[in-house]
């Protein structure tokens, strides 16, 4: 890995952040990825004896936590040819599958993103967004 990998997955995570904020208000089934990460993190400072009490302050540490994660997730597809494509899509899948499956698993609300078959799917379609930019990514900065 090299540091155009990590500015790809950085860049794979500002689409799939990009992607959830600005559509979160479009409609009752769009995904909400962003109230299980304020949950997670509510948890996790919990577990320290912590409470984060301002709705800013979470919601900011919270975006910085998403975009820090999925950029380092991102930042590990490679390949060459079409391969780099073929590995984004199984990364991106393979994330946004998880991104469904998981919270339940972890005591999370998993509501926000798996109330419904379609917030499932965008869920899933969110994060292999994130994840064929961050191969877009790539291959434009391999042409410099």
């Amino acid at each position: 890995m090299n540091s155009n990998n990590l500015l790809a997955g950085l860049g794979g995570a500002i689409v799939l952040t990009l992607l959830n904020e600005s559509l979160k208000g479009v409609n009752d089934d769009m995904p909400r990825i962003d109230l299980v990460g304020e949950e997670a993190v509510q948890k996790t400072a919990a577990f320290f004896g912590l409470e984060i009490e301002n709705a800013d302050a979470l919601f900011g540490t919270t975006l910085v936590g998403d975009i820090i994660s999925n950029g380092t997730y991102y930042s590990l597809i490679g390949g060459e040819g079409n391969e780099l494509w073929s590995n984004a899509a199984s990364a991106g899948l393979l994330a946004g599958l998880g991104a469904v499956n998981l919270p339940s698993k972890m005591n999370l609300d998993d509501a926000p993103v798996a109330k419904s078959f379609t917030t499932k799917a965008l869920t899933v379609g969110y994060y292999l967004m994130g994840a064929l930019a961050t191969a877009a990514i790539v291959r434009l900065m391999e042409k410099k």
